[in-house]
């Protein structure tokens, strides 16, 4: 969750989602479908996450897509022609499918016209929502809807103000893939105060004994402003 300055800031209101990226991990199955189209049961990865944005009271989506990305856009929208093939079968179970995600949110659009990375991709937002915090949701990680991530980081951001960022723990060999943060601890279990940040540090960090940290890092999908699993380490980014 990102909190951009302003001295009397609103309450959070808008998410940002960066959705622009070229899904090299997953070829050949993303050479012609983005990755956020790929299938978690029965629907893509990416309503997962509008529906997480939603279910914490975010219903202003900004979606920042890159080209090839269109059908995102359309899974968005409604489909005339098949809810009216749905309509003469008088299949609702299956309408009301097909309509639940042009339903979940008010959703807007921008464009990342060339692979800068997640921070430039997150700039492009700045228009959409000005001086007025917002929160950001990468789709690397999925969260259960049972865990009220999301909405303890916006809690957080109320009370304390600033941003807000997940954090979760990895094994020391795994600190190389994630962005790590040195942490203190405060007077709430599950809220750490953020003293230092290290893009994929080469090895772990090391404590003040010289011991080797079982890492607390922010899950890839981190950045100046946002980040999802499952720990509220100083919440998601919001």
């Amino acid at each position: 969750m990102v909190d951009t300055g302003n001295a009397r800031t609103p309450a959070v209101t808008k998410a940002v989602v960066p959705a622009a990226g070229l899904g090299t991990r997953f070829l050949p199955a993303t050479k012609a479908t983005p990755k956020e189209m790929l299938p978690v049961v029965d629907k893509p990865a990416i309503q997962y996450v509008v529906e997480e944005a939603v279910d914490a009271g975010l219903n202003d989506v900004l979606l920042i897509t890159g080209r090839s990305k269109r059908s995102i856009e359309d899974h968005f929208d409604r489909a005339y022609e098949l809810e009216e093939a749905l309509t003469a079968k008088e299949d609702w179970d299956k309408l009301a499918l097909v309509r639940e995600s042009s339903e979940l949110a008010t959703m807007h659009y921008v464009r990342q016209g060339a692979p800068k990375g997640l921070g430039h991709a997150v700039l492009c937002a700045a228009q959409h929502v000005g001086h007025e915090p917002f929160a950001v949701l990468l789709g690397d990680d999925l969260i259960d809807p049972k865990d009220p991530l999301l909405t303890r980081m916006i809690d957080i951001r109320n009370r304390f103000g600033g941003s807000v960022v997940a954090l979760m723990e990895v094994a020391a060999e795994e600190v190389s893939l994630y962005g790590c943060a040195a942490v203190e601890p405060t007077g709430e279990d599950d809220v750490v105060m953020i003293t230092d940040l290290v893009e994929k540090p080469a090895r772990a960090p090391r404590r003040a004994g010289g011991s080797s940290s079982a890492a607390t890092c922010a899950i890839p999908r981190s950045s100046t402003c946002s980040a999802r699993p499952s720990r509220a380490g100083a919440g998601r980014s919001s």
